[in-house]
């Protein structure tokens, strides 16, 4: 059995957010808080309401550890690789994804038949492609899905403490007439959907949009007959959780209700009736997959129109700590 899972990135949203779960269960006593960032080490954090110190990246803080999740920066991830750990290796930051040896994972998606192996890093599929997966698959699973269209509103947190600071900076200065910083955006996202960012901001959605697809597929090719839909990526104004518009048109049509009754099953909550129909807002700290506001498109007898929402950190973290959990 593994004895330490170091967490490479602790002080990050993400890092924090795996630590919070893995609190939750018999792994957080096996935790070990490694800062990415040079200047975080030595702080004092805790884990499941006990004090710990932030632990500096060096080679022996992660070459032993049985479990290594790599939930920081990009330098840090790579740091954390070139200590060449022995254990498994977790990563949330997607740096081992051109790794041949790598492999796709969402646990959540898989079921417990997946049998994925470990000897290569496991990387977590992104949040956006595990709420799409787990979608498709229950509604393909009870009723044949013949196409899809999905649209995915991303949140500033997915670009981390800088996106968040960012956006509200925005806010304020837009508010007192200031010029705005645009150092992760490259562009006024402040009261205003983006379907791409300024030419200056260090990633362009479509670079997203591809790595979404990308692990989509994957999880998709372990699924009988899924198709892969079309999806479009915008940037949305909101500080955290992904929404999702969904298009999706099936073979024969089901009933509203049908289609309620096969998504209403764990890890996917279903609000239908009376109550209010899921929100990014509603979806924080929550785990899996919040849809509602399912309705017939009146120009398509056999498409749907299906809202959902994810708390994208929570998602990440619960199948990092799946993974984890099998690897010990």
């Amino acid at each position: 059995m593994a004895e330490t899972i170091a967490l490479v990135g602790s002080e990050t949203l993400l890092g924090r957010e795996v630590g919070e779960v893995f609190a939750e269960t018999a792994l957080g006593q096996r935790l070990r808080l490694v800062a990415g960032a040079k200047e975080e080490s030595g702080k004092l954090t805790e884990i499941g309401g006990s004090p710990v110190f932030l632990s500096k990246l060096e080679a022996e803080e992660v070459e032993d550890a049985g479990i290594v999740i790599l939930a920081g920066t990009a330098e840090s991830s790579k740091n954390a690789l070139a200590a060449h750990p022995s254990g498994v290796v977790i990563d949330l930051t997607y740096i081992a994804e051109d790794d041949p040896e790598a492999r796709v994972r969402a646990p959540q998606v898989e079921g417990e038949e997946h049998d994925a192996g470990l000897a290569g890093p496991q990387v977590v599929a992104h949040p956006a492609a595990i709420a799409i997966a787990l979608v498709l698959k229950r509604l393909h699973e009870a009723f044949p899905v013949a196409r899809a269209i999905v649209h995915i509103f991303e949140p500033a947190s997915e670009w981390g403490t800088d996106g968040i600071e960012e956006l509200q900076q925005q806010t304020v200065s837009l508010l007192s007439f200031q010029p705005l910083p645009k150092k992760i955006f490259g562009a006024q996202l402040s009261y205003a959907l983006l379907a791409q960012l300024g030419p200056d901001a260090p990633v362009q959605l479509h670079e997203v949009e591809e790595r979404i697809e990308r692990h989509l597929a994957s999880l998709l090719e372990r699924m009988d007959g899924v198709p892969m839909p079309s999806l479009r990526l915008i940037q949305a104004p909101v500080f955290h959780g992904y929404s999702f518009s969904f298009w999706v048109e099936f073979e024969d049509a089901p009933a509203v209700s049908d289609l309620e009754d096969a998504l209403n099953q764990d890890p996917i909550d279903v609000r239908a009736g009376d109550f209010e129909p899921p929100n990014n807002v509603g979806a924080a700290g929550q785990s899996g997959v919040s849809v509602g506001a399912i309705s017939p498109d009146r120009n398509d007898g056999n498409a749907f129109w299906i809202w959902a929402a994810i708390d994208n950190l929570r998602i990440a973290a619960d199948n990092a700590a799946m993974i984890a959990r099998e690897a010990v």
